[in-house]
């Protein structure tokens, strides 16, 4: 049986196709239609794998836009599955020890508490604060006239911890601006971006308790820059898998293969 997840964050929406083993991934910006965008995507996917939509039994649809496809041709989404709990299950395919999920992606953290069973057993949703999501670094780099992707490498080449009291997205760019004009280095203003944002997920994650083996998913893993912060507030190894941003989608592949129509 051939399935597929589709995760439409706020920023990125991301497909993975599903047999016995991980067929394609693929991923691309969520336009201002966003039924529109998830259909390109999709069809992309299947011209490139050589498929049709007939071959792809079942799909499982996750993120803030889900909605838009679930029960919509073309993608015809047969299920829709919170984001927590595709979260949850993909996961644990890459990582069966796995006890603790923190998910960092463009508008919303989340950190989930697994039990032995690999079943949710409580977790926490940082919803709409940018301070604390990637949105926030996106940001911040224009503060600093760098690009987003020069963030993390700036961020480790810091020599010097300067903190950041701001917990607001707005007040954390007045900050900025007065760090540069204060002639702090853009490595060191990196690295105080970093831990603050670190610090305010760090905070989330621990209200529903950290057990190990941790494991970082989302597209904010992928900055260098926010590991170590993260590592460093949380007092623990932190792993980071392959694909970290198809975590979702991974999970939602794997849950509508085991639901009913």
């Amino acid at each position: 049986m051939i399935t597929a997840g589709v995760d439409i964050g706020a920023k990125y929406v991301k497909i993975v196709l599903l047999k016995d083993k991980v067929l394609h991934r693929a991923k691309d910006v969520v336009g201002f239609d966003v039924c529109k965008s998830a259909t390109t995507l999709f069809e992309d996917v299947l011209n490139k794998t050589g498929l049709s939509r007939v071959n792809v039994e079942k799909v499982g649809a996750t993120g803030m836009g889900k909605n838009e496809i679930y029960h919509k041709p073309p993608i015809d989404a047969s299920s829709t599955i919170s984001e927590v709990f595709a979260d949850a299950a993909g996961a644990l395919y890459l990582l069966p020890s796995v006890r603790t999920v923190i998910d960092v992606g463009a508008e919303e953290g989340r950190g989930i508490r697994l039990g032995e069973n690999g079943k949710v057993k409580d977790f926490v949703i940082n919803e709409r604060c940018a301070a604390g999501a990637g949105t926030f670094v996106e940001t911040m780099a224009r503060a600093l006239e760098v690009g987003v992707d020069d963030m993390g490498p700036l961020s480790l080449k810091s020599t010097k911890a300067i903190p950041m009291n701001a917990q607001c997205a707005v007040f954390a760019e007045s900050e900025v601006v007065s760090l540069i004009h204060s002639r702090v280095t853009k490595e060191d203003i990196a690295r105080a971006i970093h831990d603050a944002m670190a610090g305010r997920i760090a905070s989330m994650v621990l209200r529903v308790g950290v057990e190990e083996d941790v494991l970082l998913v989302g597209g904010v893993a992928l900055n260098s820059g926010f590991l170590p912060s993260l590592k460093k507030e949380l007092n623990t190894e932190i792993i980071v898998p392959e694909f970290p941003e198809y975590a979702g989608a991974l999970g939602a592949a794997l849950i509508a293969k085991t639901m009913d129509e």
